[in-house]
Order: structure tokens, then C-alpha cells, then sequence
């Protein structure tokens, strides 16, 4: 089970984008990396298509995954996530802060 999915609130923990919040768009579990919103913006240039004008495009560019950190919808605070079991024995991501899960 993964620690942080797509749609979770995160906050950067080092790097040029320390201190911003963003909600993760796409992770790649294979590279230890995901994309958050408005995090870690690179200007891409491209020339002018049939189909596209030309221009200066931004995008998002992946960040390691160990330079993120969950934020807890119930405390609102960043915390690491341990994993649990519910009492059915499915796996569930718990708050280490709160004790909270982690839908």
C-alpha cells in the first residue's frame, strides 16, 4: 500500500518549493516520485503546430517522493502515515499525530 495517493494534500519538506501545499496529481511508484500542483514549475518552449500555438508553456515536474509529507484532513497538520488494519483486515493509512485513518 502506498503512503500518498493521487488527490492527497502535501506539503514539500525540502527543496526550492519548501513550505507549499499541493494536492498530488499522478505518482509513479516505480521512480519514488509524484507531481504535486503548482510545485516545482519548469517553462517548457514550443514551436507553433497546426494543431498548437507556439509559446512558453509551464508544467509540473516530478519530486521524490521523500521530500513530501502527507497532510491529515482530521488534525491538519504534515505526519508521517503508518499502516494499519481495520478490524475486517484491510489495510488502511493511520496519522501517526492523531491516530486518525486516512481515507
Amino acid at each position: 500500500m502506498r503512503k500518498i495517493k493521487k488527490k492527497d494534500i502535501v506539503v514539500v519538506i525540502s527543496g526550492k518549493d519548501k513550505g507549499k501545499k499541493g494536492e498530488v496529481l499522478k505518482v509513479e511508484p516505480g521512480k519514488n516520485k509524484v507531481i504535486v500542483s503548482k510545485i516545482n514549475i519548469a517553462k517548457k518552449h514550443s514551436r507553433p503546430t497546426q494543431s498548437e500555438p507556439g509559446g512558453i508553456k509551464e508544467k509540473e515536474l516530478p519530486i521524490h517522493i521523500s521530500n513530501v509529507q502527507l497532510i491529515c484532513p482530521k488534525c491538519s497538520k504534515p505526519t508521517r502515515v503508518k499502516i494499519g488494519f481495520t478490524n475486517d483486515n484491510n489495510k488502511v493509512r493511520i496519522c501517526k499525530k492523531c491516530g486518525e485513518m486516512i481515507l
